[in-house]
């Protein structure tokens, strides 16, 4: 997925990474650190919590669990490559461009998602996808990663299973 998203942008001039919290922010990570070992660059890092700019804020709870946004550099005029676990619906993606444009007005807004497992309500489609997979409506997809679960894995289970 590194090498997909340099040659995306034809390079790392102008790059901006940012993951979506949880688990896209550990997924941008290691990309981030693969791009930068691998071009002799340093590309800039950020993480959205898109929290409060979810549609179903309502149904979250009195008092959700709100995380860190950190953009890390002016967006305006860069690619800025927006990284998640699982891409389903594609509600989550448009909360984080709602955030994003309140960081500024990027050239481009790509989009790599580790999994792909479709479903989509919303018309959002990936630019970089690492595996697509094709499960039930009753199944869902854990990302596991070894910062926040002690091990990378990618598990598919029943809806009612917990991680």
């Amino acid at each position: 997925m590194a090498d997909e998203i340099v040659e995306l942008n034809n390079g790392t001039d102008g790059l901006v990474i940012v993951g979506i919290q949880r688990r896209g922010v550990q997924l941008a990570a290691q990309i981030v650190s693969t791009i930068n070992d691998r071009e002799k660059s340093e590309v800039p890092q950020g993480a959205l919590d898109i929290t409060l700019y979810r549609d179903d804020l309502q149904t979250v709870g009195p008092r959700p669990l709100v995380g860190q946004t950190q953009i890390p550099v002016d967006i305006d005029g860069q690619h800025v490559v927006i990284v998640d676990d699982v891409l389903y619906t594609g509600r989550t993606i448009r909360a984080a461009l709602d955030e994003l444009a309140d960081f500024g007005r990027p050239s481009r807004i790509s989009l790599a998602v580790l999994i792909d497992r479709g479903g989509r309500e919303l018309p959002i489609q990936a630019n970089i996808v690492g595996k697509t997979v094709d499960i039930g409506p009753g199944q869902r997809v854990d990302v596991l990663v070894e910062e926040l679960d002690g091990k990378n894995a990618v598990v598919i289970a029943d809806r009612e299973a917990s991680p």
